[in-house]
């Protein structure tokens, strides 16, 4: 909100409009609010300087229309007070590459501006509710930018006491949207948050008390999709986003990216499962991993006969499509790079990419992880729509809903759906502190007790640093190529073990701290 400052007759009213954006002829943009008003009226009450801030309100802008100021408005007349949930900074990142480095900026502020004691999907309009699906696909990133485990803990304890009788998980948490005999719930990818983010807690934090504390909301949202597939194993019929705001064109040629919700739904029900089954081996529950490992099998024998044929096409052929499968696995081994061959062929096609909300954060890492990683860096640095980096180049300083909130001409989209700060295609942060930098853990030994250092150098960058405070402490990965060397320099805290991976490396011609490494120290 704005803290105004202000001196005058008593009874003068002073207001104050908030909006993201201006149009191309630069005048104050508020139609993408729909019913907000994000308007705040002051009543002087005389006699002296005065300072008002708004209480029990907020407002997502950039821009401030004053109207009314009695006298001479200054910059100490208005103080910008940035407000989200405490929590403490946790991440760095920088590259070589500066419309990268906004980029970082964007998506942490994004988050700061969404992390107000719910994971709200905007800060401005008639909504700011906390939406399932875009917390889930963030989850990650956000781990990384700051320390989020309380802020998770108390809000997925909120899933848990809004879930539904039947075990199905309403679209916003807390739940303001169902009706008496309506309910608003039951979509995948965004249900599914009551089984992600407590694992990815788990993974970042080390932290068993997530799982248990969740384990039968968990356990209740995938005996739900059971239910809902029946005894085929597929999910089909129900409504759901889908992949939300996918790339969409008008061109006769290419019809847009379209992936099936039922093929979604299918892969996050064999997802969730998966992640179940995995949450109670490590709680002891044997009984119960063994028979959602049973089902996690079914699962995936029912989706390879519906959705995939012989030669390892996915039926949907989409970009989505072949990041759900190849991410959770859906493949039989044999499929796998033929399927990750056909990915990468279609990014290489289009130079760019089509996902929505489902699969935005999971594609990159789909590519790096079966060694397309020059595709996977052609996305990252795109500069023109659809990409990350074409917000940043239109002047964004938060992550947008759309991927053309504001198109070339300075034109904008749909006015019913145009948020200039959602943070949901912000989850390529996790790629950024992942893949480029190298900070990864060990699902084996969570929490980063065992970290895995492992760069992956390219699209033309020539250095790129991350640091992240984990439980242990800090840990942090700096890279850079010069005169044809990669120089490489690691922190880890005490009480960790690190594994370090270079890229492309030969042991006789690594050193460490100027001697061979064959060496050792």
């Amino acid at each position: 909100w704005v803290r105004l400052k202000v001196q005058g007759p008593a009874g003068t009213s002073v207001t104050l409009l908030h909006a993201e954006v201006l149009d191309k002829e630069g005048n104050f943009y508020t139609e993408n609010l729909r019913n907000a008003k994000q308007t705040v009226q002051y009543t002087l009450k005389g006699g002296g300087s005065e300072t008002f801030e708004p209480h029990f309100t907020f407002q997502g802008f950039r821009y401030v229309a004053v109207d009314g100021y009695p006298g001479t408005l200054t910059l100490d007349s208005l103080t910008g007070v940035v407000i989200h949930s405490d929590m403490a900074k946790s991440g760095e990142f920088e590259s070589s590459f500066p419309l990268i480095n906004q980029l970082q900026h964007n998506i942490v502020w994004g988050q700061k501006g969404n992390f107000v004691d719910v994971p709200t999907d905007c800060p401005q309009r008639d909504e700011r509710l906390g939406w399932t699906g875009d917390a889930q696909v963030f989850a990650r990133t956000a781990a990384f930018n700051y320390d989020v485990a309380g802020f998770f803990t108390k809000w997925l304890k909120d899933v848990a006491a809004d879930q539904l009788e039947n075990g199905s998980v309403p679209f916003v948490i807390p739940d303001v949207l169902s009706r008496p005999g309506r309910p608003s719930a039951g979509s995948a990818a965004w249900a599914d948050s009551a089984v992600i983010i407590p694992w990815t807690m788990y993974l970042v934090y080390g932290d068993k008390r997530f799982l248990e504390e969740q384990y039968e909301s968990m356990a209740r949202w995938v005996e739900y999709m059971r239910q809902r597939a029946g005894d085929d194993y597929l999910w089909t019929g129900d409504f759901h986003f889908g992949d939300w705001l996918a790339f969409a064109t008008t061109r006769s040629d290419y019809p847009g990216a379209t992936t099936g919700k039922d093929y979604i739904a299918t892969a996050f029900f064999a997802h969730s499962t998966d992640l179940l089954a995995r949450v109670a081996r490590v709680l002891g529950r044997t009984e119960d991993a063994s028979r959602y490992e049973q089902l996690v099998s079914k699962i995936k024998e029912a989706y390879r006969r519906e959705f995939v044929t012989e030669n390892g096409r996915v039926a949907e052929n989409t970009q989505t499509a072949y990041a759900l499968a190849l991410e959770f696995d859906l493949l039989p081994e044999n499929l796998r790079h033929a399927a990750a061959k056909r990915l990468a062929a279609e990014v290489r096609e289009r130079k760019h990419l089509t996902t929505g909300f489902v699969g935005t954060p999971y594609l990159c890492h789909v590519l790096t992880r079966y060694e397309y990683l020059d595709e996977a860096y052609l996305l990252l640095k795109r500069e023109e729509y659809p990409s990350w980096v074409y917000p940043v180049k239109q002047g964004a300083t938060t992550i947008w809903e759309r991927w053309d909130g504001q198109k070339p001409d300075g034109s904008f989209q749909d006015k019913g759906m145009n948020s200039f700060n959602h943070y949901a295609y912000g989850a390529i942060g996790d790629w950024m502190y992942r893949v480029m930098a190298g900070i990864e853990l060990d699902p084996a030994a969570p929490g980063y007790k065992h970290i895995l250092v492992q760069p992956q150098p390219g699209g033309g960058f020539t250095s790129a640093k991350a640091s992240h405070e984990t439980m242990y402490g800090k840990v942090s990965s700096a890279w850079s190529l010069k005169d044809g060397n990669f120089e490489l320099a690691v922190q880890i805290p005490a009480n960790t073990r690190a594994t370090v991976r270079l890229p492309k490396a030969k042991s006789g011609q690594v050193t460490e701290s100027g001697k061979p490494i064959s060496q050792g120290n």
